[in-house]
């Protein structure tokens, strides 16, 4: 029996180190948001600042540890077998979560996944045990501590307003103050209000660290309670000194120095706040296995009382978590996919938008424009002026490649990592269930709205991006209770067996995520390559032009292909590649189109006049496009509706038509990839044959149709096929069209 929980044990310690990779993937938007955004630092002095903060912070997550073992639920009230069921159900589930948000690039709170993970398991266990023991419903809060629970809700719901708020109006009053052209400024109050924003970052890493430090004693930890306003003035002004001093010997930035001792400090915050909820469980399970073994008892008759005692983890454990967390920091792709998301919500200048729009966003940007206009009309202009004048933004530096160039400023960076830390030590002071995630990331929203990166042209993506956010918070307390439920109830059917295979199931999920996340990223880098940078060429927009217009072609081939085969095969597989492609060929033109302007802006002053041609060539990818979406989809519709398939003499003369289509797409192919434009007539002659069969095909279908040969469904769908064909056949010839003209008038520009 031993033997079998030892086990376990081990499968809690390995999923522990699973945690940990997806856990900071998640939360390193908590501590490098900031940095990254205003490009405080290069990316290895930024990582190596955030991974020192990490180790450092590890060491201050002992006391931490206590929520897992007595704050959720009455471990008295629970056997040791029991106990191994929660504490299973909570690492598999908070892993399958975290990482799925992580797979999608949203950032969550672990803390509250935690927190319902275990409250989930601990209820399903529970009312096995009432149910077993014929107990009223009204006996659950003798199991479980339903108020923490209640309290955590609470403590999301203010964080979340609160961090907005006082990060809208602090920052606001700060931009007011230094204005965005801010350099002269710095040279008189620089030092000052960076001695005042490490000192404030420093009163946060007190409150934050001393409180769970393993190697920190209680009275010492007090002692600095107690002398903390002497303590925060000795560091105002000792830093004061020190960083006017090092601005007269080596002209040092100040920002950037507050910067990465804020990122410190929030690194070092996560590991102390947020260690628990990747170790804490594992950590309770090995401390309640110990027990047991000590003990001699049965597992389905030892209480658990024993953890509602006082535990230090040892040191050397929470050094091993800081070295793992550290090592996802630094090589995993998600984190840097979760810290974009929250850098691209909060930039200053405009870009590709990641959200839609939606009603809620526009009826919020409807009364804001309404407010905005109200106060305009009654404040005095000498005042609208006035404060206008230091929200005015400093053009974008095109001479930095756009991969360099920050999201926001400094001041901005600071303003994040000094609110959030003061509001993350206010909670902490005063016992404030808080996530770090939340605090950070609506300070990040609330600082940008202040800058007024959220202007009309962005702000409904933006704000549909924020309540996306936050809703995928709220559904991470439902999901996570109601997993960890279904989980511990499976495990308690189950046993053993059923353990195994949830073991297994977790680690295939895991497994396709990444594979998802791959697919995604591989997507990512290939969009990258349509961008256009400042001062781009006509031979390089032609290259990319060029590019575009031969993968349009290959796309519109393959879904034709497929989307016919497949239908006439009844094979489904195959129109759901026909629908894939379809997708991925629309989505590509839809974004090339809307940055048409963006395209054109970084052309070379002296060769806008090919920008023409550019513009040309994706009205027509476009179209083709389009085309191919309006015959794609129907086509599937027809027969996912199991609706009557095509007559056989109707197939008969699609085939022949798809071949000879066939023959007319590798013959424009040649022509674009070696440039035979001389072959031009040919291709248009070949386009002119193929109409005329769609027109034979037309007729014959028009005969059918007098005969009552065909239903309504059936011409339908057999003319909406003809009239898209046509439409593409004739964009295709104009799209090659461009091309040749482009080439032309490059050459003659280069001549």
């Amino acid at each position: 029996m031993s033997e079998i929980y030892l086990i376990l044990v081990v499968v809690l310690f390995a999923l522990a180190i699973s945690d940990l990779i997806v856990g900071v993937a998640n939360d390193a938007v908590n501590f490098l948001n900031s940095a990254i955004g205003s490009k405080a630092a290069p990316k290895w002095i930024i990582f190596g600042v955030a991974a020192l903060g990490v180790l450092v912070g590890s060491t201050f997550s002992s006391g931490m540890m206590e929520v897992a073992r007595k704050g959720i639920f009455n471990p008295e009230s629970f056997v040791f077998s029991e106990i191994m069921i929660i504490f299973l159900a909570v690492m598999i589930t908070d892993i399958i979560l975290l990482d799925l948000f992580n797979t999608f690039g949203f950032p969550t709170s672990t803390t509250v996944s935690i927190v319902f993970e275990l409250l989930g398991s601990a209820v399903s266990v529970s009312l096995t045990k009432m149910n077993r023991a014929g107990e009223a419903a009204s006996e659950l809060s003798k199991y479980i501590n339903s108020d923490k629970a209640l309290l955590i809700i609470t403590g999301i719901l203010l964080s979340v307003v609160i961090a907005f708020s006082v990060g809208a109006i602090i920052h606001w009053l700060t931009r007011l103050l230094f204005s965005f052209r801010y350099t002269k400024r710095l040279k008189y109050f620089g030092s000052m209000y960076g001695g005042l924003a490490i000192a404030a970052i420093t009163y946060f890493m007190i409150i934050k660290g001393a409180k769970g430090a393993s190697f920190i004693s209680s009275e010492d930890a007090q002692m600095l309670k107690d002398n903390m306003l002497s303590i925060l003035a000795l560091s105002f002004i000792a830093w004061t000194f020190l960083l006017q001093l090092l601005r007269w010997l080596f002209k040092i930035d100040i920002l950037k120095i507050i910067v990465l001792v804020g990122t410190f400090a929030l690194a070092m915050a996560f590991a102390g706040n947020d260690l628990v909820n990747f170790i804490g469980v594992p950590l309770a399970g090995f401390s309640s296995f110990k027990h047991w073994v000590a003990s001699g008892a049965p597992p389905d008759l030892l209480s658990m009382e024993m953890l509602r005692g006082p535990v230090k983890t040892p040191t050397y454990m929470l050094l091993i978590a800081g070295v793992i967390m550290i090592i996802t920091l630094i090589t995993s792709r998600k984190a840097q996919g979760v810290v974009k998301t929250s850098v691209d919500l909060s930039r200053q200048n405009e870009g590709d938008e990641r959200f839609g729009s939606s009603a809620v966003a526009r009826f919020f940007v409807a009364i804001s424009v309404k407010s905005s206009d109200l106060i305009h009309k009654i404040t005095p202009k000498a005042i609208t002026n006035s404060v206008s004048k230091q929200f005015q933004t400093v053009p974008e530096d095109f001479s930095i490649p756009p991969a360099e160039r920050p999201a926001f400023d400094k001041i901005r960076a600071v303003s994040n990592l000094i609110i959030a830390s003061i509001l993350i030590s206010i909670g902490t002071s005063l016992k404030l269930p808080l996530s770090t995630t939340y605090v950070t990331f609506m300070v990040a929203m609330g600082t940008s709205l202040a800058d007024k990166a959220w202007g009309r042209e962005s702000a409904v993506y933006r704000i549909s991006g924020v309540f996306a956010v936050i809703g995928g918070w709220f559904l991470t307390a439902l999901i996570a209770f109601t997993v960890s439920f279904i989980v511990a109830k499976i495990f308690l059917w189950g046993g053993y067996i059923a353990i195994f295979i949830l073991v297994l199931i977790a680690f295939v999920i895991i497994m396709r995520t990444q594979i998802m996340f791959k697919k995604k990223n591989k997507k990512e880098i290939g969009e990258k390559d349509d961008v256009f940078e400042q001062g781009t060429n006509a031979k390089k927009v032609l290259e990319k032009c060029h590019k575009n217009s031969v993968w349009a072609i290959i796309s519109t081939a393959k879904a034709y292909s497929l989307c016919f085969e497949g239908f006439f095969n009844s094979d489904k597989h195959q129109m759901k590649a026909a629908l894939q492609e379809e997708k991925a060929f629309n989505e590509k033109a839809k974004k090339l189109k809307n940055n048409v302007f963006k395209a054109i802006d970084k052309l070379q002053k002296d060769q806008v006049d090919t920008g023409h041609f550019y513009v040309q060539a994706i009205d027509y990818l476009r179209e083709m496009a389009h085309a191919v979406h309006f015959l794609v989809k129907p086509v599937f519709t027809h027969y996912d509706n199991m609706h009557k398939p095509l007559l056989p003499v109707q197939i008969k003369q699609m085939k022949k038509f798809s071949l000879d289509l066939n023959d007319f797409f590798n013959f424009a192919l040649h022509i674009l990839n070696d440039n035979k434009f001389d072959k031009l007539d040919e291709l248009i002659e070949k386009r002119d044959q193929l109409l005329d069969q769609l027109k034979s095909i037309e007729k014959d279908q028009i005969k059918r149709i007098k005969a009552n040969e065909v239903s309504t469904r059936n011409s339908m769908l057999y003319f909406n096929i003809i009239s898209e064909t046509k439409n593409m056949l004739l964009n295709l010839i104009n799209l090659v069209k461009s091309q040749r003209d482009f080439i032309i008038e490059t050459e003659t520009n280069i001549d």
